[in-house]
């Protein structure tokens, strides 16, 4: 299984990075800083030191023979031994000083720093072993029998073994004096050299440490700012209705999981605009059918009460003529057949004309019947057994498939009437051979009839204008375009809904017809109103 970086992940190494840097920043500070308090304790302890050495320096080197007269050789002897003395005892100092430092760490670090210390220790041995010399030759001095004038003092300053050892002592001082002060001015050059490499050692810390941030900072720019970017401008597209971009990330992580959740967020969200701009553009057009047919049919209830009437009187007129002109057209045969077939188209026409009143004052009356439980299942079948006896219903089968018999609160007739519509126009528009399939089935609260034939089909212009009045396409010549538009208002009327659907031409055409079901409560009520009515 491969590990996927989540948030977490990243969260906590970026923290591990920024500790990593303050530890590593610290830590050089801290050696730097450790450096440098050492370097100044072991220059005040060595400071202490070559105090010491240089008082220690400056009394030997003071220390010279008596050569006056005037003193016996007890007190010349023993005076200068005091000396000696003194000088001992600035060198226990020096020497006690000097373990003190070497005790407490503070001595100036170095490849040869040990041996630098060695020497020290050994000049201060060595001059401890001179400074017993010349005590040693002084006892020799004051021990040995000399003849010496009545009046005179000795010369101790003329003692050779004395002066030799008194040489011994000046000369390893000067030489302890001047290893001292090398050792210190060596051990503040390695002090420097120390703290350039600490400062060096800060500086590619804090080098190193701004890289590791800058380095941080760019993959955390990659791992999170720019998904963060990338969800804005993607949240503001949708915002602004744009679908068409979906929002790339590929952090592998909770970023990644949040877009692909706003893509389909986005893409059902697309749908149900598109959806929903395909049902507004829908209800519009309905809507402005509506007002058409409203105003069709206020002007079709005008026109047909105008002119139903004359057509009525011409039709009567023209069958009177035709009874009493019998018997005096018999005398002429010739004309007989002509009037005869005149006054008959007038009375055909008439009376088609009438039909077509008839059918206005139909479609303007739309909505106005009584409403009552009905099943739909049954009006279809009543319908189709009228049908079947039609002539333009031989050689075509008609399949009624239903499945349930759903029941809605409507006016059978007006339903009759909507069925009827359409299996007529369904048959017209099939040869022989063709078929019609009906199917029924409640779906999600309607009653949901399908009519679906193999017939002529429909171009787009044609679907877009079929419910539209006394627009008729049909291939017999016949029809007042009345009969979808009719069908349109009742199922309207009745809340329902119907579309017409076609592939092309000669590919068939499809109706839908949805009316609503009616709960039970509201049918026992319709029922009971209709019993009463």
């Amino acid at each position: 299984m491969t590990f996927r970086w989540r948030i977490r992940h990243k969260l906590l190494l970026g923290l591990g990075v920024v500790v990593g840097i303050m530890a590593i920043l610290l830590t050089g500070c801290l050696q730097g800083l450790a450096a440098f308090t050492a370097t100044v304790k072991t220059a005040d302890s060595k400071l202490v030191e070559l105090s010491t050495a240089s008082k220690l320096f400056h009394h030997i080197s003071s220390l010279k023979a008596p050569a006056g007269r005037g003193l016996t050789v007890g007190e010349t002897v023993e005076g200068f031994r005091e000396q000696v003395t003194k000088a001992r005892e600035y060198l226990d100092k020096y020497e006690e000083q000097l373990d003190e430092s070497l005790q407490r760490g503070r001595s100036f670090e170095g490849e040869d720093a040990q041996d630098k210390t060695g020497q020290t220790k050994g000049l201060v041995q060595q001059l401890r072993g001179r400074l017993t010399e010349l005590d040693t030759a002084l006892t020799e001095y004051i021990n040995q029998p000399k003849l010496i004038a009545p009046g005179e003092s000795d010369k101790l300053a003329d003692d050779t073994d004395v002066q030799e050892a008194l040489g011994w002592v000046v000369r390893t001082a000067d030489q302890l004096h001047k290893t001292g002060y090398s050792d210190f001015w060596s051990g503040l050059a390695q002090a420097r050299a120390d703290q350039r490499r600490s400062f060096l050692i800060v500086l590619a810390t804090g080098v190193g440490g701004i890289m590791l941030t800058a380095g941080m900072l760019r993959v955390f720019y990659r791992w999170v700012f720019h998904p963060i970017r990338a969800l804005h401008e993607g949240v503001g597209r949708v915002a602004r209705g744009d679908f068409s971009q979906p929002i790339e990330v590929h952090s592998s992580d909770e970023f990644q999981e949040l877009a692909a959740a706003f893509n389909e967020m986005a893409a059902k969200l697309q749908g149900q605009y598109r959806d929903l701009a395909n049902e507004v553009q829908e209800r519009g057009q309905q809507l402005e059918r509506s007002e058409r047919l409203a105003s069709v049919g206020f002007l079709a209830a005008g026109v047909a009460h105008e002119i139903n009437n004359p057509l009525a009187s011409i039709a009567f007129c023209a069958e009177g003529l035709e009874r009493r002109l019998t018997e005096l057209l018999g005398r002429f045969p010739r004309e007989h057949a002509t009037i005869q077939k005149y006054l008959r188209m007038i009375q055909d026409e008439a009376f088609r004309c009438k039909q077509i009143t008839g059918n206005l004052l139909e479609f303007a009356r739309v909505g106005e019947g009584e409403r009552a439980l009905t099943d739909v299942g049954e009006v279809v079948q009543s319908v189709l057994d009228i049908v079947q006896h039609l002539q333009n219903a031989q050689g075509k089968r008609i399949v009624f498939r239903p499945a349930g018999r759903p029941a809605t609160l409507a006016n059978p007739q007006e339903i009759k009437q909507v069925v009827l519509n359409i299996v007529v126009n369904a048959l017209d528009s099939m040869d022989e051979g063709g078929v019609l399939t009906i199917t029924l089935a409640p779906n999600d609260g309607a009653a949901e009839l399908i009519f679906a034939d193999t017939g002529c089909g429909m171009p787009p212009e044609i679907l877009d204008n079929i419910f539209e009045p006394f627009f008729t396409r049909s291939r017999t010549g016949k029809g007042t375009g009345l009969g979808l538009s009719i069908s349109h208002r009742i199922i309207s009327q009745h809340g329902g809904e119907i579309e017409a659907n076609s592939p092309g031409p000669g590919e068939g055409s499809t109706f839908v017809v949805r009316l609503p079901l009616q709960p039970a409560i509201v049918k026992e009520t319709a029922v009971g109103h209709a019993a009463a009515a």
